[in-house]
Parts: C-alpha cells; structure tokens; sequence
C-alpha cells in the first residue's frame, strides 16, 4: 500500500486533454486548433491569476504540437531568461510569464515576434495581467496584443467539484460532496494535484476493498505523508 501512495505522488505531465476547460472552453478550442494548424493564428497572449492554469495551457499545446510535427518551443521565463535568436525560426513559440523579462530579454522576444510574423510562425505567450497593464517595453506590449487575448479563469470551488465527479464517474466509481470538501481542504488545489490524488484513490480503494470516503482519503494522505513523499510537480 505504501508504494502504491508513492506510484501516484507524481502529477502527470500537463496536456490538453487532461485540461479541465471550466469557463475556458474557448481558449481550449483555440489551442487545440493552432496545436494541430500551425500557423491558424499568428498570435495568441493568455493572462491570469497564478494557478489558474497557464503554464498547463502553454507546456499542454506545445506537447500536441510537437506531437504533429510543428517545430515548437516552451520557455518559461526568470528575472535572468535568455531569449535564443534563432527562436524566430520556429513554427511555434510559447514564452509563459512575459512579465518576468528583463530589458535585454524584451528587445530579444520584440524581435522575436517580428520574425515569426514575417514567417507566418506563431507567439503563445501567457502574462499575469492582460497586455495594457504588462510594465514592458510599449513596443512589445503592442505586439503581444495584436492576436488573440483570452483571460485564463481559475476554477470555482463548485466547477471542482463537479470536475471531481466527473473524473471519477469515468473510472468507474463515486465521489460524494464531503470527499470533494475534505480533498480541497487537505491537498494542493490545484485540478492537476487532484485529479492525480484521485487516480490514487480509484487504485487504494480497489488494493483495499473499500469505498472512496473521507476516511479512505485521509488514510490514503497519511501514507503518502509517512513515506516522505508529497502530491506536487
């Protein structure tokens, strides 16, 4: 039982399909688009509070492009980030966390976007307030507005709930309201984290012959917590 709690303690890697889309089902349509039609948009800019899912967006939508053959790249940006020339070459660009460039970084990603425009590539970059209030160079605050801006909305506590449900409806077994209460309460909340706990509920609740209740879970949080392992990326 306790491998068990280890095997879930690591956070699939983040995809489109395993994005839970919430209000966001457009974006999600716009990116699984451009995933599988390099170049159906030229540009696209997504912004919102942290843990409202940007980074899963951005690493999401490149696997998928890589996937398909596009040419494409993640950078997840620092207070130090080099930008490499030659990522205007790409077919597709995501730079997640703009706001974290330094000046030397926003002259490299301004004349970033010029070359993939010029080439018909594609710019996903993710900010944590919309284009306008980014405190960046004008020039680059332009060029990151010239697409598609959507606002990246975190789940609700009820559309977790729900997501909770329907996740665990699909492997074959239910999920009450206290069990969803006492997850968000007890686990990382981020859908990431619980959907990972649940795929290790739906395993300890079979190992045991038991069903899902708040007592299987803070059994099953205990073990994790005993073998020195945490439910994070």
């Amino acid at each position: 039982m306790k491998q068990l709690a280890l095997d879930f303690a690591s956070i699939p890697p983040p995809t489109l399909h395993n994005f839970v889309g919430g209000r966001n089902g457009e974006l999600l349509q716009t990116l699984q688009r451009l995933a599988m039609i390099p170049g159906s948009e030229r540009s696209v800019y997504v912004w919102g509070a942290p843990g409202s899912g940007r980074s899963h967006l951005l690493r999401g939508m490149l696997d998928a492009a890589s996937a398909a053959g596009a040419d494409a790249v993640y950078v997840a940006c620092a207070a130090e980030t080099c930008l490499a020339d030659d990522l205007g070459g790409r077919d597709i660009v995501a730079i997640d966390d703009v706001q974290r460039l330094d000046a030397r970084a926003q002259i490299a990603l301004f004349n970033i976007c010029n070359a993939l425009r010029e080439r018909e590539g594609t710019l996903l970059a993710s900010g944590d307030t919309p284009p306008a209030q980014l405190a960046l160079r004008q020039d680059l605050v332009t060029r990151l507005g010239w697409g598609l801006v959507y606002q990246v909305h975190a789940l609700s506590d009820e559309e977790k709930t729900q997501a909770l449900k329907r996740q665990a409806a699909e492997r074959g077994f239910t999920v009450a309201d206290d069990v969803c209460a006492y997850l968000m309460t007890r686990a990382p909340r981020d859908m990431s984290s619980l959907l990972a706990l649940l795929d290790g509920l739906d395993r300890y609740s079979l190992e045991v012959k038991r069903p899902v209740t708040v007592a299987l879970v803070r059994e099953l949080l205990q073990l994790v917590k005993r073998s020195g392992s945490r439910i994070e990326d």
